[in-house]
């Protein structure tokens, strides 16, 4: 019997006049619906970074928000799509509830970089930051069109592919506004090892473009 999900829900550090959003979104696995919990590695992760680059992201004047979906698979073949896909656009409305027309910036590790690509064609995203990627091959980037896009692998990654990676970013340059790729050396998934780069890639990733979005400086 499959346990009943409670659906999405948001960690959230907001400010009362943000100039810009930085929105979470944690990795998962292909196929399977359990529900996410406090018990999900992935979504601790991603709660774990959340902590320690959040002071960095309010100081630069961004509201930050962490996404919890309400599986944890990605699972492409159920007759829905992906699953964190209409979570991720929940989120997004959630954020014009709040805020507004506020810029949004997806900050994605691993599946939840796929999340990311997938909905940036929604009116308030202006850029994908994409940690340790899941990007398959065949890996549509029509999304990105006029979105930025920066992403970083290591080489010693077992769980998702640095190549593929690399070949995502060089086909969507044809669509996007911008799109890099940093390598991080020779480590591996989980960002467990030289975790102050990890965390600088995203703070300043996330933040430069939101200051493309706005004209303005976002300062960490």
């Amino acid at each position: 019997m499959t346990e009943h999900s409670p659906g999405p829900s948001l960690t959230r550090r907001d400010l009362t006049e943000p100039r810009g959003l930085v929105l979470m979104l944690h990795g998962g696995r292909a196929d399977g619906l359990t529900p996410v919990d406090d018990r999900s590695a992935s979504w601790r992760r991603s709660r774990w970074m959340m902590e320690h680059i959040g002071g960095r992201v309010t100081r630069g004047g961004a509201a930050l928000w962490l996404l919890r979906y309400s599986v944890r698979g990605w699972n492409a073949r159920g007759a829905a799509g992906p699953s964190p896909v209409p979570d991720a656009r929940w989120a997004l409305e959630e954020a014009r509830r709040a805020y507004g027309d506020l810029p949004v910036v997806l900050l994605g590790h691993s599946m939840g970089a796929r999340t990311a690509v997938a909905v940036a064609d929604d009116p308030s995203v202006t850029g994908v930051v994409a940690l340790a990627p899941w990007l398959p091959a065949d890996e549509p980037n029509a999304a990105l069109d006029g979105r930025h896009l920066a992403a970083a692998h290591g080489r010693s990654d077992k769980i998702t592919s640095a190549r593929q990676t690399q070949e995502f970013v060089r086909r969507a340059e044809q669509v996007a506004a911008s799109a890099t790729f940093t390598d991080m050396g020779r480590v591996g998934h989980y960002m467990f090892r030289d975790i102050p780069a990890w965390n600088a890639f995203a703070v300043q990733r996330s933040l430069t473009q939101l200051d493309a979005a706005t004209g303005r400086r976002f300062t960490p």
